[in-house]
């Protein structure tokens, strides 16, 4: 598909079992649409807790490279200690850029600067496992982009409209 054609498109994905799991929102923008623009927007104007960060590989600072296509990385939750940080920005930000380049390298999509890719992760901040974080986030935007390029099963919408009187939510305790 398209730089065009993927613009707007929206997926997201679990990986991993909690607290160590992480849940991610991704969105797919071409260069120079409404899309990419509003994705620029958020990381010209964070709020407190909340790091836009471009994801980057290396083995240090001076060795980073964004990986392709250029993907920006949210928190969803807010940081809320220095090693709920160091897990976000670290395990979380390594996982994020390894299912990117899956999904390069399964054919979903080109590395290509055309292409954003918008990731807000949520991590737990009891989290502890860097390794489960970093392959759960991995796990979920792989998950994600699949769906962002590939869509939902086309039953989906049909079984949700059927069962929704019956739906649950894991946030949710009432009746």
């Amino acid at each position: 598909m398209t730089a065009e054609e993927l613009d707007g498109r929206i997926g997201e994905g679990w990986g991993g079992i909690k607290p160590n799991g992480s849940h991610v929102n991704v969105v797919l923008a071409r260069r120079g649409s409404p899309t990419f623009a509003a994705a620029i927007g958020m990381f010209a104007h964070p709020s407190p807790g909340h790091t836009p960060v471009l994801v980057c590989i290396g083995p240090d600072e001076a060795h980073y490279e964004p990986i392709w296509p250029p993907t920006l990385m949210m928190n969803k939750a807010t940081a809320r200690d220095e090693n709920h940080e160091t897990i976000t920005w670290g395990a979380a930000q390594l996982g994020i850029g390894q299912g990117v380049l899956d999904a390069v390298a399964d054919g979903l999509l080109e590395a290509t600067d055309e292409l954003a890719v918008l990731v807000a992760v949520w991590v737990d901040p009891e989290a502890s496992d860097e390794t489960a974080v970093r392959l759960a986030n991995r796990e979920a935007v792989r998950k994600a982009i699949g769906t962002c390029v590939e869509g939902r099963a086309p039953d989906a919408a049909v079984r949700l409209v059927a069962e929704r009187d019956s739906l649950q939510n894991p946030f949710y305790s009432g009746d």
